[in-house]
């Protein structure tokens, strides 16, 4: 288990670049992604001489739903990811992997930070699609989809008075967990069948969501009663 890292300190951060180096199962195709464009970076240093690389924060809108696909951030390239959560109006981060950043460094940001870890390689299980749902319905349906659930704690009380904006979520290679929770929420909320949701993310950050996750997905039932997408697949 990754600890979290302390505010910026060199020795720290060294440390913590050890800790946190990227899954290999997660970091297949990364060259076929752009690189963050901020401050031109394509690729930092973690530690004991790896490099991985940034990519370009995806965003992905159906409907009134809006989506942004990240990578993890590092302390200390946490600044540019502030920043660019801040140039696409993010409310809330979704962090589906093991920490890789201080999360109290983005709460005092004023975004809300939502914990929804769940083991790379495998698909999501049913409290964490149950959280992630409610948060998609309470952002963007204005209510809740899950009522007297226990997904109902793992949200802050404070997400139902907030205004919209987008949710961003991140695993570590912005290229597994994170686009299979953006593709059932298209299921869920957006009307798509798997395949049209896979196709959709695929088209926007190329490199997401591998054949075992799509053959996940495929399988995948349905269970909220709202559904109709204003988008166009081609």
């Amino acid at each position: 288990m990754v600890s979290v890292t302390p505010p910026i300190q060199t020795r720290s951060q060294r440390n913590s670049s050890r800790e946190s180096a990227p899954s290999r199962k997660e970091s297949i195709s990364r060259r076929d992604v752009q690189p963050f464009p901020t401050g031109g970076v394509g690729t930092i240093s973690i530690g004991t001489g790896v490099s991985t690389t940034i990519h370009r924060p995806t965003l992905i809108e159906a409907g009134d739903m809006r989506f942004l696909i990240m990578d993890a951030p590092r302390q200390n390239n946490f600044h540019m990811f502030i920043k660019e959560c801040r140039n696409h109006n993010v409310s809330d981060v979704v962090r589906v992997c093991e920490p890789t950043y201080d999360g109290r460094d983005l709460r005092n940001a004023g975004i809300f930070l939502h914990e929804m870890s769940y083991n790379d390689g495998t698909s999501p299980p049913r409290d964490v699609i149950d959280g992630w749902l409610e948060l998609v319905g309470v952002r963007f349906q204005k209510k809740r989809r899950f009522k007297g659930s226990s997904s109902s704690r793992t949200l802050d009380w404070r997400v139902d008075t907030a205004s919209g904006g987008v949710v961003a979520v991140h695993c570590i290679a912005g290229l597994g967990r994170a686009p299979v929770l953006v593709a059932i929420a298209l299921i869920e909320f957006a009307g798509f069948d798997p395949v049209q949701a896979v196709t959709f993310i695929r088209q926007h950050r190329r490199g997401a969501i591998n054949d075992k996750q799509l053959m996940y997905l495929e399988q995948y039932s349905r269970t909220s009663q709202v559904s109709g997408c204003s988008c166009i697949i081609s």
